[in-house]
């Protein structure tokens, strides 16, 4: 356990869009800096994601100094501001027209809509009426719906700021696959290695670099991980797989969810330093 590593960072910015690998990431008080801060919702503001719509893995999603740009095939690239407040005068949000009520897994709070042009652009290329929306500094989304507290919060990401994978739990799935799969079919934003396999089921306090972490619950996994990133197509691996060895409790686990114990910077090489529970 001396050498646990940080071996990899992802962010995710479009909630169920392509991640993007970092050498470096900011941990702020909802997750990673920029990390599924944006959320595609359909005409009932509720979120959408892969799980029904997976060509969703198809739009890739670059940052830069003061804009997002939005990729995907056949589609002219979409530029989204980075921070919508600073565009429309960071009016306080009982005054501000333009926020939606939107949901995401039963949790409501408040999302901008980024525009008429990017409504267009999402509709055209997931062929339904739905638009992308950013979160705010000022809303509060309790991360885990709010079991771990009030004062812990979330983006839009599924329930918690952190999904923790090791690289050797993904090593122990591809020997028993026929055709191994990529880390990106999980969509973590933290990979380590140094540890045997499904060692993060057991953490429960450590540090990577100087943020100190606390595990909230193992990671319960839906169809998303038999889906192509690149491509967008659907099978039944490695879920088919998973289930013959990670199966309990009527779910599929891999990967442990994460809460951050204070904000810093992150890096690839960062010491993981696991403390006694």
């Amino acid at each position: 356990m001396s050498h646990l590593l940080l071996s990899a960072l992802y962010v995710y910015p479009i909630k169920s869009a392509a991640g993007i690998a970092v050498t470096t990431a900011t941990v702020e008080s909802r997750g990673l800096q920029c990390d599924r801060r944006w959320m595609v919702v359909d005409a009932q503001q509720r979120f959408m994601t892969q799980r029904q719509h997976p060509r969703m893995a198809l739009i890739q999603v670059a940052i830069g100094p003061d804009a997002l740009t939005v990729t995907a095939p056949d589609m002219p690239p979409l530029s989204v501001p980075l921070n919508l407040e600073v565009e429309q005068g960071n009016f306080p949000a009982e005054t501000c027209p333009d926020r939606l009520q939107v949901e995401v897994w039963g949790d409501w709070c408040e999302g901008i809509p980024v525009g008429n042009e990017s409504r267009a652009w999402f509709s055209e290329f997931l062929q339904i009426d739905c638009q992308l929306v950013y979160m705010p500094d000022d809303a509060h989304r309790p991360a885990g719906h709010g079991q771990h507290g009030q004062e812990h919060a979330v983006s839009f990401a599924d329930g918690y700021p952190f999904l923790l994978i090791s690289q050797a739990s993904l090593d122990d799935l591809n020997q028993r696959l026929v055709e191994p799969v990529p880390m990106n079919r999980f969509r973590p934003n933290l990979v380590v290695t140094g540890c045997e396999a499904f060692a993060e089921d057991r953490w429960h306090t450590f540090q990577i670099g100087s943020v100190p972490f606390q595990a909230a619950k193992p990671c319960s996994r839906c169809v998303i991980p038999t889906i192509d990133q690149t491509t967008g197509d659907r099978g039944h691996e490695p879920l088919k797989t998973l289930a013959t060895y990670r199966r309990w409790d009527s779910q599929i686990w891999f990967g442990q969810n994460l809460i951050q114990k204070g904000v810093g910077v992150l890096t690839v090489g960062d010491r993981v330093t696991l403390f006694p529970h």
